[in-house]
Formats: C-alpha cells, sequence, structure tokens
C-alpha cells in the first residue's frame, strides 16, 4: 500500500495563515533524545522549530539527514578524561517514504538517495524527512558520506551538502514541490543552485544565517565545488568566476545572501554584527532578525510551570528542589559526588567552542578557590559539553576542567551532554551561566530553556540576552568588555566581573534574601515566555521570511 507520506502531506488541514508550503533544510535536528542526529544549538533551535510548526498547523516539512553514528557518543578514558565512540544507529519509529532520488557527485552520476520519514505522530513534529546514501547499490564511499554529522573530511562535507542540497531539493520535487525553500544555515546550498538551474525563482528562496564568526562560515575551494557536482551542472570558468566574484573559494554565506529573496540573523544583535560583516555583499544590508527560541512544551517542566502561574512559592521550591535531586543521582553515578539541593548550583553547559570560554571561571585560580571554599556561601558547578570529536584546543580544555573537578566535592564534569542531559541541567540549575566572548554568540538559546525551569542567567550580554535581560530583575548581567581589545585583556575583564558578581550580588541573594531571589526567578521565568518560545518564532518565520 502506498504511504500517505509519498506525497506532502500533514495529519492536518494547514491553518490559514500558515497554508505556504516551507521545505525547512537543516544539517541537524533535535527532536528527541532517541533520535542522534544532532549536535548542539543548531540542531535544538531546529527541533524546537518543527515541534511549534506543528503545534501552530503550520505547512512545513523538514529536510535533514539520516547520519549512522550521529554526531558521536561522549564516553571517558580511564582518567575520566574525553573520548568519543562512533556507535552504528538504528531507529524503528522511521518509515520509508517510498522515495528514492539520485544524484551526481565527483563524476558519479547515480548516488542513490533515500528519504525515511519521521512521522508526526511519533514525536509531534511536521514530517521530517531524513536523507541516506547508506543504500543497496551505493558504493561504500558513497554510502559513508551519511557516517558522520560534520565531517573532518572536506571532500565528504561536500558530499554531504550535496545530498542534503540537491537530494534534499529533489525529493521536495517529488512530493509536490514548495512554495518556500529555506536553508537554515548554509550547508543545503547546493538546493539553491539546483532550483536555480530549473529556473525556480528567487522569491522562493528564504536563507537563516547563524555564525557571527566569519572563520565558521563555510568557504571552499570552487574548482572543487565545481568538480563535485556542487552547482548541479559544471559551470564554464567564466560562470564560476561570476559565482565567487572573480576568487578561487565560494562563500557559501555570500553566496545564500546573494541567491536569497530574504534572510534573517538569529538575535537583533546578530543581525547588527551580521550586516557589518557582511558589508560590500549583495543581501547584506537586508539581513533581519529572527530572535532564536525554544519550544515550551518539550523543554519546561510542567509542575514548576503550574506553581508560577499560580504563584504558589512553596510549590514552586519544593519541586525545584525535586528537579535537583533528579540532577543529582547523575552527577551521583557519574562521578561518586553527593551534591546538595539546599546548596546554590551553577551549571556551564553547551558547545564546548573555543570562544564560548568554559573555563573562565578559572582564570584566577586564588579568587575561584576562595569562593569553592567559602563556607558561609557555599556554591556547587557542573560542567558539560561536547567539543567537536576533532577539536583538540576543546578537548583540552574539557580534559583540564575533568582534572580541576576531580578531587573537589562541590565540582562536576558531565559527559552524555545530548536533550536529555540538556534537559535534566536547565531544570536543576540554580544559575545558567553563559560566558562568551561579546559579539561572537549569534544566540545562545540554551539560556531560554533554562529560564523556563527557573534557573536564573548569569550571562555576558550577547546573543539574545540583551532582548532579554534586566539586570539584577530577571538575570545577571556582566559589564561589556570591549570587543576590539585584545583577547587576554577581554577575559580578564569578564573573568574579574564574574568573580565579583558571584561573590557581591549572586551568592548573598540566594542565601541571605530568598524572597528577593524567588522575584527573580519568577520575573524570568515571566519574561522568556513572553517572547522566547518558539511559537512566536515559527509565526514570525511566516509573517517575515516568507513573504
Amino acid at each position: 500500500m502506498k504511504s500517505k507520506y509519498n506525497s506532502w502531506y500533514h495529519p492536518y488541514k494547514p491553518s490559514e495563515p500558515y497554508k505556504k508550503k516551507v521545505a525547512y533544510f537543516s544539517m541537524e535536528f533535535g527532536i528527541h533524545q532517541a533520535l542522534k542526529i544532532y549536535s548542539g544549538g543548531l540542531g535544538f533551535l531546529a527541533g524546537s522549530h518543527m515541534l511549534s510548526a506543528f503545534e501552530l498547523k503550520q505547512n512545513v516539512i523538514g529536510i535533514g539527514m539520516l547520519w549512522k553514528y550521529g554526531y558521536y557518543d561522549q564516553s571517558r578514558n580511564k582518567d575520566q578524561t574525553l573520548r568519543p565512540d562512533f556507535i552504528e544507529k538504528h531507529y524503528s519509529f522511521l518509515e520509508d517514504s517510498g522515495h528514492e532520488v539520485e544524484v551526481g557527485i565527483f563524476g558519479n552520476s547515480s548516488v542513490k538517495v533515500r528519504a525515511m520519514v519521521l512521522k508526526p505522530e511519533v514525536f509531534g513534529s511536521v514530517p521530517i524527512y531524513l536523507l541516506t546514501t547508506d543504500v543497496e547499490g551505493n558504493d561504500e564511499l558513497s554510502r559513508s558520506i551519511m557516517n558522520h554529522l560534520y565531517d573532518s573530511n572536506e571532500l565528504t562535507r561536500i558530499c554531504q551538502n550535496i545530498v542534503l542540497g540537491i537530494g534534499g531539493a529533489k525529493l521536495v520535487q517529488a512530493l509536490g514541490g514548495a512554495d518556500i525553500y529555506h536553508l537554515n544555515e548554509g550547508h543545503a546550498l547546493p538546493a539553491f543552485y539546483h532550483l536555480r538551474n530549473l529556473g525556480v525563482g528567487k522569491k522562493n528562496m528564504a536563507f537563516t544565517t547563524h555564525t557571527p564568526e566569519r572563520a565558521g562560515n563555510v568557504e571552499r575551494d570552487a574548482y572543487a565545488l565545481n568538480d563535485s557536482g556542487f552547482f548541479g551542472r559544471k559551470l564554464t570558468e567564466e560562470e564560476l568566476m561570476k559565482e565567487t566574484g572573480g576568487s578561487n573559494r565560494l562563500s557559501y554565506t555570500v553566496a545564500a545572501l546573494r541567491m536569497a529573496n530574504r534572510t534573517n540573523a538569529v538575535s537583533k544583535l546578530h543581525a547588527k554584527v551580521s550586516r557589518g560583516m557582511w558589508k560590500g555583499n549583495t543581501g547584506s544590508t537586508k539581513i533581519f532578525p529572527i530572535t532564536n527560541a525554544q519550544n515550551q512544551n518539550f523543554w519546561q517542566d510542567e509542575t514548576l510551570y503550574k506553581a508560577r502561574k499560580a504563584n504558589n512559592v512553596k510549590a514552586f521550591q519544593k519541586r525545584k528542589t525535586e528537579l535537583k535531586q533528579d540532577l543529582f543521582k547523575t552527577v551521583l553515578d557519574q562521578t561518586g559526588k553527593l551534591f546538595d539541593p539546599e546548596i546554590l548550583t551553577i551549571v556551564w553547559a553547551r558547545r564546548f567552542a573555543e570562544y564560548k570560554r568554559a573555563d573562565l571561571l578559572l582564570r584566577d585560580m586564588e579568587r575561584f578557590e576562595k569562593i569553592l571554599a567559602n563556607k558561609k556561601y557555599p556554591v556547587q558547578i557542573i560542567w558539560a559539553g561536547k567539543p567537536y570529536p576533532k577539536d583538540t584546543g576543546a578537548i583540552g580544555v574539557f580534559d583540564r576542567l575533568v582534572h580541576f573537578t576531580k578531587y573537589r566535592h562541590n565540582t562536576a564534569v558531565l559527559t552524555g551532554y545530548e536533550m536529555a542531559l540538556s534537559k535534566l541541567l536547565k531544570m536543576g540549575s540554580d544559575i545558567w551561566l553563559n560566558t562568551p566572548r561579546i559579539t561572537r554568540e549569534a544566540s545562545g538559546t540554551s539560556g531560554m530553556t533554562a529560564a523556563m525551569n527557573g534557573s536564573v542567567n548569569l550571562s555576558i550580554n550577547d546573543g539574545w540576552v540583551p532582548e532579554f535581560a534586566k539586570n539584577g530583575k530577571n538575570s545577571f548581567v556582566l559589564p561589556e568588555a570591549n570587543p576590539e581589545s585584545l583577547v587576554s585583556e577581554q577575559d580578564d575583564f569578564d573573568s574579574r566581573n564574574l568573580y565579583d558578581c558571584l561573590e557581591e550580588k549572586v551568592l548573598p541573594l540566594y542565601y541571605n534574601t530568598p524572597e528577593k531571589w524567588s522575584e527573580i526567578v519568577f520575573r524570568g521565568m515571566d519574561d522568556v515566555l513572553a517572547d522566547f518560545t518558539s511559537e512566536r518564532m515559527a509565526i514570525q518565520y511566516y509573517k517575515e521570511l516568507y513573504k
């Protein structure tokens, strides 16, 4: 029998404001802990978007990739340092859509791409089609394209771009076509070239840029891309130079900006930074913000929400204690340390990128040791997050924290930072610590879901934070360093202010004036739900990006 997912299908009639058909391309989706096709924030954002699109009855489908080994499984060596493991994944809840398309890659004119589908009834998302080349009839090299999310081999990454972009666009056409083809970051850029070759107009293309780091915006050798089939057909030398502006390298972001009808950044500050970064390139002046957000129904503890709604401080604190105890079971299991739910608990948890500065607290060891040893205002600190498995610098920071915390009773580093642990940490923390170098964090959505669960943001004033934070009322915001100063000067400045904030504001407030602390917690919950749920974001995409 033919599956209903053989064509563009939703288990509901799309709501009137959201009838326009949108195909949303993303390298990763964080839909559920069990579906390990995500690495971090980009996937969490895409997953929340797909959940809210379903709740709003929007006419959206997701196009992603079925990674054979996922990102990686985070384990430990004998000395507790990081060990990346790559374990084959299987998902019985995915259904074969019945669609198989072919793409040309590096002279192989018939690499088969099959589409599996995550049905809405499984996790409550819009249909998400996951592409794989690990199918019968492909050679081993073609099958290996799907092994690793963000493969470290440059040519493999190009192949992944082609599969997601051209394979995804062909699938969408087979499903009945879309009104809007939306690229969540530039990974699926070949989709735009394929569509342009077919005569699909610019008005049908939308783009979201996520990265305020110029180094984080992908550039590839233009001739390698041309040989790979990236452009959907072989370009002449003249055509190639036109695409690259006379360079021998192609910037995915610059190309997407030029080809998209509309482009959004992921916070107001990020839009400003992005316009400056890409000044002089076509489309750069029109980058506008749609601030990232997260799905309340997935991320927020319902009992906490009900207690806040009833303004019941006692019930809220009782539930928060239970959630801290749940988190501390994982701390005990992984580290052998008994944490106390009565003690202020700080969590730093996110992707281990260098600019995010996981080890900023360790910059002045004398001051930090003093904070850790303070018996009047005791503190517990947890770190968690996944470095890129080939990033030796980030892994070095992770391992340094492991060694630092190993024999200290009130500090811990947890492994297995995926959606389930992320949820535990947000629900069980009192302070959510965010320490990027200023202007380098596009959004930083983890603080949103922490605030939904009564964890107070202590943050650099970057990404989404300037749109949310009221210092001392719903969060704690550190003074702004000069982003033009030396990195070492920024780190010294920010660490000093972080120690000051903990010693003079956060810790005394938590222990001496619990009523005031509860006010800050509740104000943070209220303010984050007012503007930073993905329901607002999904509506805004239709109103502003897809119009």
